[in-house]
């Protein structure tokens, strides 16, 4: 039997694998897709965990729903349906992954753009094509993506609508590494091993600092630091480095 969920949920230990799961809609993003969204971040907001966000047949999301689109008015566009789900992904304790393999248009790049770290397909295509649409990127992209790749990249993205190949994303660093569809799932998780092999306390502080406005630097890393200074954690893995490098 087929699991008709919109987005399917596989737990480990240390992670969790969320594969987005409307094929015959391209992964389009629509409600029941928002809800199960808040219902994972619930979940992991009590137990934290590492997130990888992936897609299915070939595609990570071909945007947000348009026939759900087309029938929100003003009121719904106030709500930022997406977009505070989008933030509330972002804001989880410990990093994000997304897998990104074929398109990712629209809400499904703003989706990807709210990971902590990208990895793409040989066929991943990404952008944001919404003012042929008669909206704007609204739930993410006109800061995130600014972030990623520049002001000046990400205008002319946004403004022309364009799509970036794996290529090119490489390239500019809308993602860190590209792989074969068939591997890109392992990649990520590979990724994950090489978070969850280093302290869990400092990974969590170092997201914390970089998710700050420039502004509350350097107060923030040295208080965050302060913290780590005193933790066992700490002495455990220097005395285990300076152990090791004894003649």
């Amino acid at each position: 039997m087929i699991d008709s969920a919109p987005v399917l949920i596989e737990e480990h230990d240390d992670r969790v694998v969320a594969r987005l799961n409307r094929p015959s809609v391209r992964n389009a993003i629509d409600q029941a897709t928002i809800d199960a969204l808040h219902t994972l971040c619930a979940d992991l907001e009590r137990h934290p965990r590492v997130l990888i966000i992936t897609g299915c047949d070939g595609v990570f999301a071909s945007g947000a729903d348009i026939a759900q689109m087309r029938e929100r008015h003003a009121k719904e566009a106030r709500e930022g349906i997406n977009a505070h789900a989008f933030i509330r992904i972002r804001a989880l304790e410990l990093p994000v992954i997304a897998a990104v393999d074929g398109w990712a248009l629209g809400g499904g790049a703003e989706l990807a753009y709210a990971a902590d770290i990208r990895v793409g397909s040989t066929r991943l295509r990404i952008g944001n094509p919404e003012t042929s649409l008669g909206i704007i990127a609204a739930a993410g992209a006109t800061w995130r993506l600014r972030e990623i790749v520049g002001e000046a990249r990400a205008s002319e993205l946004l403004l022309t609508g364009r799509t970036v190949d794996a290529d090119e994303a490489l390239r500019i660093g809308l993602v860190s590494s590209i792989h074969e569809p068939d591997e890109l799932v392992s990649a990520a998780h590979a990724v994950a091993d090489r978070i969850a092999a280093n302290d869990r306390a400092a990974t969590v502080a170092m997201k914390k600092a970089i998710a700050a406005p420039p502004n509350q630097h350097p107060a923030i890393d040295l208080e965050l630091q302060a913290v780590l200074f005193e933790s066992p954690e700490k002495e455990r893995r220097m005395t285990e480095f300076l152990e090791r490098r004894r003649p």
